[in-house]
């Protein structure tokens, strides 16, 4: 638990929320600022700046969460789908330095557009695909 995050806050009990999930590692709870009627935070309960620290098994089981909570979504707010968003640092617009992932309802013609495409120039995509690659860490 750290001090000074509202995540953390909000998990303590300290800070109120609308929760729609609770169970020992994860929170779950409407963002009060939505993009669509019931968008949803998910949060693990064990304090992760981003997606890069947080432990794995703590991953997979948020994941599993966010799932389950998507599909009440669906079944519940009568939503055709739901975006499933992880900002991962600042310059990606996380805007809390605690790991969490968004669940945004969709419906049709909700207004929300999906964000720009670009095409790659000539060899470029042989070139970045050889930086990523050789960079992968498998553990």
């Amino acid at each position: 638990m750290k001090t000074n995050c509202i995540f953390c806050k909000i998990i303590s009990g300290d800070i109120p929320a609308y929760k729609v999930y609770e169970d020992s590692y994860v929170l779950a709870f409407l963002d009060i600022a939505p993009v669509n009627p019931g968008h949803v935070l998910v949060v693990p309960k064990i304090h992760s700046s981003n997606l890069d620290d947080i432990d794995e098994l703590m991953l997979g089981y948020l994941m599993k969460v966010v799932r389950l909570i998507g599909r009440s979504m669906k079944k519940s707010l009568g939503a055709n789908g739901y975006n499933v968003i992880i900002n991962n640092g600042a310059v990606a617009g996380q805007l809390i330095d605690h790991c969490h992932v968004h669940l945004i309802p969709r419906h049709p013609k909700d207004g929300l557009t999906p964000w720009p495409q670009a095409k790659y120039k000539d060899d470029e995509p042989r070139k970045l695909a050889a930086k990523i690659k050789a960079n992968v860490i498998v553990c």
